[in-house]
């Protein structure tokens, strides 16, 4: 990470995967919530450890689930980078 286009060009890919796993999350909760078909009657919904189906998959499982995958995408993709820019060998190329 020496060079400051191939810091860019790691931040840019962070960004990427943190993004595209949030999109993943919402399209998870929203068809948990409201793409399930419903299953028993009308009035009382099947219950799944005391929970309907589609809140225990999108507030209990989902959230547990997104966890693990951010924290492996941290691991993965992100590396550890300096923030500082180090001018000290463009300074000297600039001194006459």
């Amino acid at each position: 990470m020496n060079t400051l286009r191939s810091r860019y060009r790691q931040a840019h890919k962070e960004a990427r995967w943190s993004i595209g796993l949030a999109l993943a999350y919402f399209v998870w909760w929203y068809i948990s919530a409201y793409g399930l078909p419903s299953a028993g009657t009308e009035t009382e919904p099947t219950l799944y450890f005391g929970l309907p189906l589609w809140f225990l998959l999108a507030c209990v499982i989902g959230p547990c689930l997104f966890t693990v995958l951010c924290a492996l995408m941290v691991k993965v993709v992100f590396k550890d980078m300096p923030l500082d820019v180090d001018t000290s060998a463009s300074s000297d190329s600039h001194e006459h």
